[in-house]
């Protein structure tokens, strides 16, 4: 993986005027091929989801989407190709940066979406890049050992009858060797 994103679609928050809009982000061709290297996928057949902002203020924003995601990984026994369906719900609080400096006794309220341990997030300008969220769940929502249908690991026989004998046991020849 390199910190440079395999794939952006940008938004002007500004553009929100009527307070909230849903967009579509999809990757397609050539981007589905990148995104597919950056995470470390065999493939990646199709990665997508409808965006709903919402402007709270002129300094407050939400996101709110499913991602949707098909992926081909390796089996980490076989190294068979298993392809999964990943369905992600995503959520975010934007907050302009120069906005959240807060003196030590204010706070902020967060949307009935937060969890308890999500702070909003600090973006520095109102073009905020839509595919930014969708990827980092994309990464969360990736099974780290996939396995084909049906394949357990089981460590060979050889390997279970080669256990090393316990000191003791080895203690107890020499002394009859004696």
């Amino acid at each position: 993986m390199t910190d440079t994103p395999p794939f952006e679609q940008d938004y002007d928050l500004g553009d929100l005027r009527r307070g909230e809009e849903d967009i579509r982000v999809e990757a397609k061709g050539d981007d589905l091929a990148r995104i597919a290297a950056w995470a470390d996928l065999r493939a990646l057949e199709s990665f997508g989801a409808t965006v709903h902002l919402r402007k709270h203020s002129q300094t407050r924003f939400s996101l709110d989407a499913n991602l949707e995601a098909d992926v081909v990984q390796d089996c980490v026994v076989t190294l068979e190709p298993v392809r999964s369906h990943i369905s992600r719900p995503v959520h975010r609080e934007l907050h302009l940066a120069e906005t959240i400096r807060l003196k030590p006794h204010e706070s902020i309220a967060l949307g009935a979406g937060a969890g308890d341990d999500e702070v909003p997030e600090e973006i520095d300008s109102l073009t905020y890049d839509l595919a930014a969220p969708l990827l980092e769940e994309l990464l969360l929502a990736i099974d780290p050992y996939p396995r084909a249908p049906g394949v357990e690991f089981a460590a060979p026989a050889a390997e279970a009858e080669l256990r090393p004998e316990s000191p003791f046991a080895v203690l107890k020849s020499l002394k009859g060797r004696s």
